[in-house]
């Protein structure tokens, strides 16, 4: 696995003009198909992380070394620039250069520090809170200092919009595009003003971390410096689906045959690629 490629090519398409929504990834074959399917980048969600390896849900219960190694897995499987959410870092600020550090060796081509308290603390359920914007700060200067390729994309996020408004967003947008970072990452913006005002503050390419109806437009989003829009993560959503309506179904007596939306054996042989196994079956085993 060549990570530079992938990382000139995350790299373009932040300095594009388009506005791109990346594959939502959870495995090794999600990742075949988003790459099959012409899919320009994919996105490697915390929540998805933590659903693909534990069952868990979005609490920081999930360790760096675990989503370092899916991480890892999937950008193996696929050459498809990956970034990863990196959630708070795992600690403070030299878990989150330890972090930067363990990601950039597992292959990936950007990844998002954010400033929001986690885990969350004692008392603090039910109500998203922020660090300091000083302690983000560092944090986001301990991710650059982490690097050691500069093609890697260090992302800055903050949630600041739904926890203390536009100001506080603009404030921090500014502080961590001073100490640095590529890009900065949005969540709760669910109105085009508030994202207007922030474009217009914050020279930085935007990302969104998710679409409010408000926000669907994405030639809109392009024009206001909006380079990668994330729709949520559906495709985990729907196998997780998928896995208990068949299970239920074979539960009750239903006959395999009678089973109908199974996988075909096309997308099968494509998606694990058996035409490349076969090859190296005859070259190196002979058969």
């Amino acid at each position: 696995m060549n990570a530079a490629p992938r990382r000139a090519r995350m790299r373009a398409l932040l300095a594009g003009e388009d506005c791109i929504f990346p594959a939502s990834l959870h495995d090794p074959l999600s990742a075949r198909i988003a790459l099959d399917l012409g899919f320009e980048m994919g996105m490697l969600a915390g929540s998805v992380a933590a659903l693909a390896v534990l069952g868990a849900p979005d609490l920081i219960v999930l360790t760096l070394s675990e989503l370092a190694g899916l991480a890892l897995r999937i950008g193996r499987a696929a050459d498809l620039p990956l970034m990863v959410d990196a959630d708070h870092g795992y600690g403070n600020a030299l878990s989150v250069k330890r972090t930067v550090e363990e990601l950039e060796i597992a292959g990936v081509a950007a990844l998002t520090i954010e400033d929001t308290l986690l885990p969350v603390p004692y008392g603090g359920v039910g109500r998203m809170q922020l660090v300091p914007v000083e302690e983000g700060v560092g944090k986001m200067r301990a991710a650059l200092a982490g690097r050691q390729d500069p093609a890697l994309v260090v992302v800055g996020r903050t949630g600041a919009v739904s926890v203390a408004g536009v100001a506080e967003a603009i404030a921090r947008g500014r502080a961590y595009e001073a100490a640095g970072v590529d890009a900065l990452f949005l969540t709760g913006v669910t109105r085009r003003e508030e994202l207007a005002a922030i474009a217009e503050a914050v020279k930085l390419p935007l990302m969104l971390g998710g679409l409010a109806p408000a926000l669907e437009d994405r030639a809109w989003l392009a024009a206001q410096g909006v380079r990668v829009a994330l729709q949520g993560h559906l495709p985990s959503q729907a196998a997780l689906q998928a896995v208990e309506t068949t299970l239920a179904a074979l539960r009750a007596g239903t006959r395999p045959a009678e089973i109908a939306a199974t996988l075909s054996p096309e997308l099968l042989q494509r998606a694990s690629r058996a035409a490349d196994y076969e090859a190296w079956m005859r070259a190196f085993l002979g058969a």
